[in-house]
């Protein structure tokens, strides 16, 4: 089969185009054959990384396909089945762990970018009937991890307000989800033409954060002063003091994203004084992600999908990513 796998080099050079034997299939696993791959940040930091590598690893954690052989002891999955893989395939439910932490996919073990995938029956999740493999591609990271942030480690309830970040992956979900779900959202992006689109799908409020430094406190000002309920802080540290401004005396920060990087001077009053919930999140587990179809099934939620490039075109996908030119998910389809 043919697949990508990270080699140590600079840049997205690091991407190689290899061949490889069909992984083997155990008793209780599913083959897969990939159909399409979705991009997330953290691809780009395995890349930037991969000089640093030990030993080459197939990158991506996001793909989906149909199941083309079971094990002989698989109860869960059937030939023809469309499924895409869990993040962290082996957390099923309860904590995560290191032990779980330790096989995420692209990272401690390989990854979609790949023509076939052999996982566990427990890591593949059925996907709603409506998406495209494009489209269901693009649940299994951002859309979990936009899911686990309003509707697992917090409760969102219909008229509740939301903040998110700019219009990558996350922040679109969370904007689709929240509004599906009853709940107003605030969006910042400092693209017109951005903050334009996502009025269109139904964004409440938004804001050009490069031009208003003070974002998080304009947030709140248009809530009549009250603040949000939710804040999806996908930035970290450089974000951190708006969105503890942006939220309402016990309201949640959701904080997920090290766009600014990890480390850096924070404010921790307003975390205090304002009895604030800060709820770290790390994707999900296999029982959230089946959940989340669940909701996109019911709701009929279509992700959005800013471009899509062909499996030859993998370097170029990485670096559009790059560019932050997108509005949504980057998608690669395996051929």
């Amino acid at each position: 089969m043919k697949a990508y796998e990270l080699h140590p080099k600079e840049g997205f050079d690091a991407l190689t185009l290899v061949e490889k034997p069909q992984p083997p299939l155990g008793e209780f696993d599913v083959r897969v054959r990939v159909r399409a791959t979705a991009l997330n940040y953290r691809d780009l930091v395995m890349v930037k990384g991969a000089h640093k590598r030990k030993s080459p690893v197939i990158p991506v954690s996001d793909g989906a396909g149909e199941v083309i052989e079971a094990g002989p002891k698989v109860t869960r999955h059937k030939l023809g089945d469309r499924v895409a893989a869990a993040f962290f395939p082996t957390w099923v439910d309860g904590e995560l762990s290191d032990a779980h932490h330790a096989l995420s996919l692209g990272s401690g073990q390989n990854g979609m970018l790949a023509q076939q995938v052999v996982l566990h029956e427990s890591a593949w999740v059925r996907v709603p009937a409506h998406l495209s493999y494009e489209e269901a591609a693009t649940l299994p990271c951002a859309g979990v991890t936009a899911y686990n942030a309003l509707f697992e480690a917090v409760h969102l309830r219909a008229g509740d307000t939301v903040l998110v970040q700019g219009t990558g992956g996350v922040s679109i979900f969370g904007l689709q989800l929240a509004k599906a779900a009853g709940a107003r959202v605030v969006l910042t992006s400092s693209s017109a033409e951005k903050r334009e689109r996502a009025l269109a799908m139904g964004a409440d409020h938004v804001i050009d954060y490069k031009a208003d430094l003070k974002w998080g406190d304009s947030a709140r000002i248009w809530t009549q002063g009250r603040g949000v309920d939710i804040a999806i802080d996908v930035g970290g540290p450089g974000t951190f003091d708006q969105s503890v401004a942006s939220l309402r005396y016990g309201g949640t920060m959701s904080i997920l994203g090290v766009l600014t990087g990890t480390k850096g001077e924070v404010n921790t009053y307003g975390v205090f004084h304002k009895a604030l919930r800060i709820a770290g999140i790390y994707v999900g587990s296999v029982t959230m992600f089946e959940s989340f179809a669940r909701a996109v099934d019911a709701t009929k939620l279509k992700p959005i999908v800013d471009r899509t490039f062909s499996f030859d075109e993998a370097k170029l996908a990485y670096a559009y990513l790059a560019s932050g030119a997108h509005f949504g998910k980057v998608v690669i389809t395996v051929d």
